[in-house]
């Protein structure tokens, strides 16, 4: 498996050039405003995968696990961009050196032991980081005591002073602090080689056996037993953004979700989204009614009129600026009502609340509006409240940082008989939830995975073992860093998750993946292998 394609006769410069070419060609064909560079550097892309022989059989990429922050620093961007390339050289540098030699000669049939070959790898890769940090650390610190030395102690430090009430006034204001974040999960330079290369050799055993690549996956789900039925994941699409990084003072919701009824197919389900999209952009684009007069500067009103911004998200959906977290839903309610789709019926919602986006720490509060602040205790309160109001919301995503441990039980118990409670990013990564065997922390009715990083098929097989087996809920997301690879819809399918979660309907990365699941579902229709989806999935039960 190797970088050069098996021996082609143009070579790797040509080549890459080409696959340059051919990327910014397809960009500009899908009116995707995204610059070549920030492609490259946001994803990983083996080249032809050379896994059985020299036959050439397939390309694959794969997108880094850098998040994308709207409106970010210079300096921070300009930083993450020297780390996805270190991230992606080394990736290749890996496949290239070390993995084409471990994996030659081995059949692309045999995942399990690619996989175990690929793991190895990683783990030896992981013990060389910690062994070289180490001894900078010691060589550091050897320097470090004969500046010490010279320092004097600190002075301790003053008692602190007694002012009668004043200092008990202070006492009774002061709030129990909250949780610190806890410390991010290192992710290894280069670790996406890993997740990239078994991907390629399930995608190889796949063309192989002349097969499409979700029953290959579900071929492995089933221990090599094929699946009489495959359903399609129920659609989680993105519909509006109105979150932290956006204009606006709502903060809440970085994604208000549509979910279309089970009974519709795909394609139908996105036509609905799509009906409901134009609308709301129609609506917003509507002109002002007219304006009393105003001091220069501010619109005299208390609902801004200029609320969609024009812009795309990098989640495929638009952009709107609203101050309350009701003006979203209600936008939506209304034009589904003008349109004759009954929410609650043919259309459910759910919110990405994002919250480790919201927590200020300074006021250990969440900041849900611009100025309106909620401790971990009054959110809980505020959701239940939410979902009395709009009873079409049937998940939240993220209501709360993954160390606010208490608030996960109190939510669940409040609404879990009625609203799914999903960890997303509050959840940890696969590796260390099959490492711990534990996905019950935080408290939740399902988790959202991702393929990246060193997640091979195997750990994918393996996470959704673990997810049904504890009667939770799986949710296949993309990551932020999008690419144009579709081989996630294969993966969802073949898995059997319950929801498959794409972004918008808008920017190629997108769009090349909701028609990869119309084929794949019209696949199924035709060879009569299409099963039901279960309407009990819209009836969140209890998960004790």
């Amino acid at each position: 498996m190797g970088e050069e394609g098996g021996g082609c006769s143009s070579g790797p410069t040509r080549d890459l050039q080409k696959l340059k070419q051919q990327a910014m060609e397809y960009y500009r064909e899908n009116d995707v405003p995204r610059r070549l560079e920030e492609l490259l550097n946001s994803t990983f892309y083996l080249q032809p995968a050379d896994v059985y022989g020299h036959l050439n059989v397939c390309s694959v990429v794969i997108s880094t696990h850098f998040e994308v922050h709207e409106n970010a620093p210079p300096e921070i961007a300009e930083a993450e961009v020297v780390e996805r390339l270190d991230a992606v050289n080394t990736a290749v540098q890996w496949v290239n050196e070390t993995i084409t030699k471990e994996l030659q000669g081995a059949a692309p049939s045999s995942q399990a032991e690619v996989d175990q070959v690929l793991r190895t790898f990683f783990e030896n890769k992981v013990q060389e980081d910690k062994e070289k940090k180490e001894l900078e650390k010691s060589v550091e610190d050897s320097t470090v005591p004969t500046l010490s030395s010279l320092m004097p102690p600190p002075p301790p430090p003053p008692p602190a002073k007694k002012k009668g009430l004043k200092q008990g006034r202070k006492d009774t204001l002061t709030e129990k602090p909250v949780r610190p974040p806890e410390p991010v999960e290192p992710v290894l330079s280069g670790s996406m080689a890993i997740g990239a290369v078994s991907l390629a050799v399930a995608k190889a055993s796949a063309m192989l056996g002349n097969k499409p690549l979700y029953l290959r996956i579900a071929s492995l789900k089933h221990q090599q037993e094929p699946p009489a039925t495959l359903t399609i994941p129920l659609l989680m699409v993105s519909l509006v953004s109105c979150g932290k990084s956006l204009p606006g003072k709502l903060n809440l919701m970085k994604e208000v979700i549509c979910i279309p009824h089970p009974g519709l197919t795909a394609k139908q389900g996105v036509a609905m989204v799509q009906q409901i999209q134009k609308h709301i952009t129609k609506t917003m684009e509507m002109p002002s009614p007219p304006k009393a007069e105003t001091k220069k500067g501010h619109n005299g009103g208390k609902i801004s009129q200029q609320q969609v911004t024009g812009k795309m998200s990098h989640l495929g959906c638009l952009t709107i600026n609203y101050d309350t977290i009701e003006q979203p839903l209600l936008l939506i309610q209304g034009i589904c009502a003008n349109l004759g789709l009954e929410m609650g019926t043919k259309l459910h919602l759910a919110i990405n609340c994002a919250a480790h986006e919201l927590m200020d720490y300074s006021k250990g509060k969440y900041e849900v509006m611009t100025g309106t602040y909620k401790h971990a205790a009054e959110m809980v309160d505020l959701y239940v409240d939410l979902v009395s109001k709009f009873p079409s919301i049937i998940a939240l995503i993220d209501p709360f940082r993954k160390e606010d441990s208490e608030q996960w039980d109190s939510i669940y118990n409040a609404l879990g008989s009625r609203c799914y409670i999903i960890a997303g990013t509050a959840s940890r990564s696969i590796s260390k939830l099959l490492e711990d065997g534990n996905i019950s922390t935080p408290r939740s009715s399902g988790l959202i995975i991702k393929h990246t990083n060193q997640t091979t098929i195997s750990d994918l097989v393996e996470i959704t073992d673990l997810i049904d087996s504890n009667k939770h809920m799986a949710v296949f997301g993309s990551t932020e860093g999008e690419s144009s690879d579709d081989s996630l819809v294969d993966l969802a399918v073949g898995l059997g998750v319950q929801f498959i979660k794409l972004g918008g309907l808008s920017r190629g990365e997108h769009v090349t993946k909701y028609n990869r699941l119309f084929t794949v579902e019209e696949e199924l229709i035709q060879s009569g292998t299409l099963g039901t989806c279960c309407l009990l999935l819209l009836l969140p039960l209890s998960h004790e």
